[in-house]
Order: C-alpha cells, then sequence, then structure tokens
C-alpha cells in the first residue's frame, strides 16, 4: 500500500486529465477536492460514488481513495496537514471541529447548500489565479482563500448533523446534538436540567429519548464528543494542559488528567507525545 506525505503545511495542485491512476493509496494529511470539470467515480473506503463538475470531496488522512475518469476532467487538490492547522487561531479550529470529528463521514460531495456549490468554485478559481501571480501578500491571500474554503466545508457538513449519529436519530432530536456542539464548552449549559429548560422537555425524558436514538446515553454522549475536541487540542494546538482544562470547564488540569485517563488510558501528555510527530 503506497503511503503519501506532504512536507510543507499546505499544497494546491490544478490537474487535468482522462486518465487518474486507478492505485489506491493513503495519505498522512487531510486532502480536499474540488471538480471543475468532467465525469467519473470516486473510490473511498470501498465505496464507490460519481462525481461530477462543483462536488467537493473531503478525504482525511488514513482513508483508502482513487478516481476512474471516465470524461476528462479537472481536479483541484488542497492539501494541508497538521503544521497548517497548528498555524491557525484555536477560535477558527473550533469553528473547524465538525470536520476533525466526522471520520466516519458519510462518503460523497460535502455541499449540502446549493449555494455553496459556486461559491467554492469561485474561490477555487481564485486559487488558481493567485497561484500564477507576484501580487503582493500573494502568500497571505491564499492561505485566507482556503481557509474560507474549509470553514465552507465545516459549515456544510455541520447542516448535515453528525452522521455517526444521524442514521439512528429522528429529525426532532438533532437539535439537541447542536446543542451541545454548541455548548461543549460550558459544562452548566450541558447540565440535563438547563437542557430541558431549553427545549421545554422534563430532565428525564431528555436522557431517555436520547439513550434509545443514539444507542448512547446523553452524559456520555457528552463526555465522548469533549474527549474528541480535547484530542483535537493536543495534536494540532501547542496549548498547555492547565489552558485545555480551562477552556473545557475541567476545575483544573488535575481533573481533566483524571477523566482523560479514565477513557483514553493515558494521560493528556502522554497523548500528545504519542500522536504528534
Amino acid at each position: 500500500m503506497e503511503i503519501r506525505n506532504l512536507y510543507q503545511p499546505y499544497e494546491l495542485e490544478l490537474l487535468e486529465t482522462s486518465n487518474y491512476p486507478a492505485r489506491a493509496h493513503k495519505k498522512t494529511f487531510f486532502e480536499m477536492v474540488f471538480i471543475l470539470e468532467g465525469k467519473g467515480i470516486q473510490q473511498i473506503n470501498q465505496h464507490q460514488l460519481p462525481y461530477a463538475a462543483d462536488k467537493l470531496f473531503l478525504i482525511f488522512p488514513e482513508d483508502l481513495h482513487s478516481f476512474q475518469v471516465q470524461e476528462s476532467t479537472r481536479f483541484f487538490f488542497i492539501r494541508f496537514n497538521d503544521s497548517y492547522l497548528k498555524s491557525q487561531s484555536v477560535e477558527w479550529i473550533k469553528k473547524m471541529e465538525f470536520i476533525f470529528h466526522t471520520h466516519n463521514h458519510l462518503p460523497g460531495c460535502i455541499l449540502r447548500t446549493v449555494t455553496d456549490k459556486p461559491l467554492v468554485r469561485a474561490i477555487v478559481e481564485a486559487l488558481i489565479r493567485e497561484t500564477g501571480s507576484s501580487h503582493p501578500q500573494r502568500d497571505f491571500v491564499m492561505a485566507q482563500l482556503i481557509n474560507t474554503i474549509i470553514t465552507l466545508a465545516a459549515r456544510n457538513i455541520t447542516l448535515q448533523g453528525n452522521p455517526a449519529v444521524q442514521k439512528q436519530i429522528p429529525g426532532a432530536a438533532l437539535p439537541l446534538l447542536n446543542y451541545i456542539h454548541e455548548h461543549i464548552y460550558d459544562p452548566e449549559r450541558l447540565k440535563a436540567e438547563k437542557m430541558a429548560a431549553h427545549f421545554n422537555l422534563s430532565p428525564n425524558y431528555i436522557s431517555e429519548y436520547f439513550k434509545k436514538a443514539a444507542g448512547e446515553g446523553l452524559q456520555q454522549y457528552i463526555t465522548t464528543y469533549r474527549l474528541k475536541l480535547i484530542e483535537t487540542r493536543l495534536r494540532f494546538t501547542d496549548n498547555r494542559i492547565g489552558d485545555i482544562a480551562y477552556e473545557f470547564g475541567f476545575t483544573d488540569e488535575s481533573h481533566l488528567n483524571r477523566i482523560f485517563k479514565k477513557y483514553r488510558g493515558q494521560n493528556p501528555t502522554a497523548y500528545r507525545k504519542q500522536h504528534v510527530l
């Protein structure tokens, strides 16, 4: 199995071809692929899905993928790695967390909002122009355009809800998930009584309904989601453990260490050393 690496924070590539190598491979970086023209089949993790113009695909590290070109295609690739993510602000990373934590995302085009397709296309075309220019502040402009596309991708994934849970939860329960994601940094608002008041339901009903629909308890889901976000901080930022504990509402660093070790089998420092190359 071929493994591909990225040796710079980000990389852009415009590729026009009638014969994309069908050799499946894995990457150690994130990749977004926008289709400018053409059609064919995308193969990703044993799934085969058609592609056409104005579709945007998100490929995670460790995904197995390739393309079968049926009609000459113009691909635009945006590749970025951990070092690029670490160079961004924590506030920006917070907004992107739907991307980082939907690794089992539904395959296919991630653009669900029709009006976002021409918007992404315009940004891609601007990136192509900037790549071939020598304008002042070119690199800064390109980084802003890349971040805008990533932000749009995150917005569209957010609109899908959490795919892993959405398959099981009726639409009426999705506001609960959105509420959890919005207030994950405020433990007080995630108490059953607070949530019940917000949705005009009883605390017992919220917990019972969520568990029946999602297959796990409400507090278990909140804990799992919070820990995944903490993993993002450990992998993609250089934030101190104490600052991360404060950000997520833990009483102190030792409280975070205790909870993290309980569910992950190691403390945050050990996790960071293991997952950051």
